[in-house]
């Protein structure tokens, strides 16, 4: 499979859209506001650059795209008042693989650049410029020194590919704990690889003492096979298995698919950035938001649940097995959710870091 063709989220502006189903993923970003301001006024202690490069990889699609900048932008804008400096250009590039919807980002991007409503009326104004850079953040994407501030939020738990070496996790589709021995390993080893080169890449890219602020899922428990992340896929994987009694997919299809994810450990972060070099970490932070029935209507909770794993994950889907019985798959998730649910929470952990570029 490759990655780069089918690793994107649900296009478009529908009812099964990314835009239209990215609850979690702006929770997420909300909880980082507070870090994005204090890493703007700790780059900007001593001013800014006459044009200020901020990116934001994986930046998906909908209006959460440009929930960050404009937060970024309005920071930089209120230090450079406070301290009577002039303010800086604005130049935002906005990453994701080729395949990404970027066309509903630019949507919400007027001629005019006014900004979608922050609940502050703030515009992007004038001095701001964006533009869409395609392409895999596991390879170079900017010219050296070139950026001032890099986020990402909810796409650094997202593997370059699958790992090698789980011919033998049949039945499973993730790490699960009826995989066997030597799974759960694969999958560290392909992220320990993965987010090395991904600080070591932002290392080229980053001017010196620039900031980096990233959210994505991890993991309380030692255990990768057993956490929130290893059952709502041990969930999925349960679904198609039913589509496969059903005779909607072949069982042998299931064997070869496998999701290219890992959520990491606090411990095991730290480790790999310890061992890159590059980064100075400034704050780790985590937040549990664990998945539990917050309704009295359990259906339509799991249902809405169901909703935000189809839009992350129909296009892998879809390209493995077709796209024919999406709706029973999702419905079948849903039943099988509530089941789950009935007995116990699904745990759901993010990591937030914000790191500095050491001076070379």
């Amino acid at each position: 499979m490759a990655q780069k063709n089918v690793l994107h989220m649900n296009a478009g502006a529908g009812e099964s859209s990314y835009a239209k189903n990215s609850s979690f993923q702006k929770a997420s970003l909300l909880r980082s506001i507070k870090v994005l301001e204090d890493s703007v006024d700790g780059f900007g202690i001593d001013g800014f650059p006459q044009c200020f490069r901020l990116a934001d990889l994986g930046c998906a699609s909908g209006p959460n795209s440009l929930l960050v900048v404009t937060t970024i932008i309005d920071n930089v804008r209120a230090l450079c008042q406070q301290k009577d400096l002039t303010v800086p250009e604005f130049q935002v590039f906005l990453n994701d693989l080729p395949d990404n919807d970027f066309n509903t980002i630019f949507k919400i991007v007027k001629p005019s650049y006014s900004s979608l409503a922050n609940g502050k009326g703030d515009t992007l104004g004038d001095n701001c410029f964006i533009s869409g850079v395609p392409g895999s953040f596991y390879t170079r994407l900017f010219p050296s020194r070139s950026i001032h501030f890099v986020h990402s939020s909810n796409s650094v738990h997202w593997l370059s590919q699958v790992p090698v070496n789980l011919e033998k996790n049949r039945g499973n589709i993730y790490m699960a704990k009826a995989s066997p021995p030597g799974i759960c390993e694969a999958y560290f080893d392909q992220y320990t690889k993965d987010f090395s080169t991904f600080l070591s890449l932002r290392s080229l890219e980053i001017a010196p003492k620039g900031c980096m602020v990233i959210t994505f899922q991890g993991r309380s428990r030692a255990d990768p096979s057993n956490n929130g992340c290893s059952i709502l896929y041990e969930i999925l994987a349960k679904s198609l298995q039913a589509m496969s009694t059903k005779g909607f997919i072949n069982e042998a299809d299931i064997d070869s698919f496998n999701i290219p994810f890992y959520n990491p450990t606090t411990g095991e972060v730290k480790a790999i950035i310890d061992a890159e070099g590059s980064f100075e970490m400034q704050e780790m932070q985590t937040f549990k938001n664990d998945i539990e029935v917050q309704s009295t209507n359990k259906d339509i909770f799991c249902r809405i649940v169901a909703k935000q794993i189809r839009v992350i994950n129909e296009p892998m889907l879809a390209a493995h097995f077709g796209e024919t019985f999406m709706d029973k798959l999702f419905d079948k998730y849903a039943e099988e959710l509530a089941e789950h649910l009935s007995k116990d929470k699904i745990e759901h952990l993010d990591i937030m870091i914000s790191l500095t570029r050491k001076s070379d």
